[in-house]
């Protein structure tokens, strides 16, 4: 008898290492790790590979009727969103554009 393991599809890996590469691109990451657990899957980002992650982008089947199966957790354990679909919950952590306004 095998040990159930979730993991992410590849639909939604490449949504994630999409979204994962723009933010290296900005300087904000540098590092990843993915983790498939028996009740969830992990995508944890970095600044630094030393450190704790910044972000963990969980994906937990069992609440996809809730309030969904996508998640995203600060480094001291908030819940910043919770959603049924990847993109809407990962939009939370685009970085804030600042723009230059003519007076």
């Amino acid at each position: 008898m095998s040990a159930r393991v979730v993991f992410f599809e590849r639909l939604e890996l490449d949504r994630l290492f999409g979204f994962y590469g723009r933010m290296v691109a900005a300087g904000e990451w540098r590092d990843y790790a993915l983790d498939a657990l028996p009740d969830c899957a992990l995508f944890s980002v970095y600044r630094r590979t030393s450190e704790a992650p910044l972000y963990q982008i969980e994906k937990r089947p069992e609440s996809s009727r809730k309030q969904g199966e996508y998640s995203v957790r600060a480094i001291d354990g908030r819940v910043l969103r919770r959603g049924h679909d990847l993109a809407r919950v990962l939009a939370v952590l685009e970085p804030k554009r600042m723009q230059v306004v003519a007076d």
